[in-house]
């Protein structure tokens, strides 16, 4: 299959779900598939794999607050080898694909096993930082209705992040973290970057609210 078809009629199919939420729409898809594309260079993985992954990682939509999110990504990995069945899409690459999407997620904690895997979990989180980071993370704090910060401790500083009740709390539980868990040289080094960012953004938040 052709990198152009395929890439046609994945787009065509995951435009026709609604996201979860306005952080993981189709922006963010196109984004992650950006992304995949660059790192699937470096490493030099089956961009037939890596992209078809890529696109459909988020194809079920589950929200963040759902009981069901550790289970997301292997959701939506059922649903993504469904679809591609039904295409011309290699069937020895299925599998590959499946495993891509399943481990791409952090909460389901899959080890893993394969180059693709890795970049297309690296093109993920990378959209979890920097600058767009920061803007997916207030969106989605918004859309869970959880107040910006910690009134007397906003960043932390003589408590345990909790970003089940505070937005910010979120870069200190999870997103400060990504950096390091980062399966390629090139992502690592552009994780390292956009974290970079997102501290300088919250010192000049410190700045403006204390």
């Amino acid at each position: 299959m052709k990198l152009d078809r395929l890439q046609s009629l994945c787009h065509e199919f995951v435009s026709q779900h609604a996201p979860a939420d306005a952080a993981h729409d189709i922006a963010h898809v196109r984004r992650v598939v950006n992304n995949t594309l660059q790192l699937s260079e470096s490493e030099n993985a089956d961009k037939t794999v890596t992209l078809a992954a890529a696109w459909l990682h988020d194809c079920v939509a589950v929200p963040k607050d759902s009981p069901l999110r550790a289970r997301s990504s292997r959701l939506a990995a059922e649903r993504a080898v469904e679809f591609l069945r039904g295409t011309d899409f290699p069937a020895a690459r299925l599998g590959s694909v499946f495993h891509a999407i399943e481990a791409h997620s952090y909460s389901a904690g899959v080890a893993i096993e394969s180059p693709e895997a890795a970049v297309v979990q690296d093109a993920d989180r990378l959209d979890s930082l920097g600058a767009i980071g920061v803007a997916r993370c207030l969106l989605v704090g918004g859309k869970l209705d959880r107040p910006l910060c910690h009134e007397s401790d906003p960043f932390c500083d003589q408590r345990q992040p909790d970003d089940s009740r505070y937005t910010l709390d979120h870069f200190y539980q999870k997103l400060f973290k990504l950096p390091a868990t980062m399966q390629t040289a090139a992502g690592r080094r552009e994780a390292e970057r956009r974290a970079a960012l997102m501290q300088r953004y919250l010192e000049d938040l410190r700045h403006e609210i204390l």
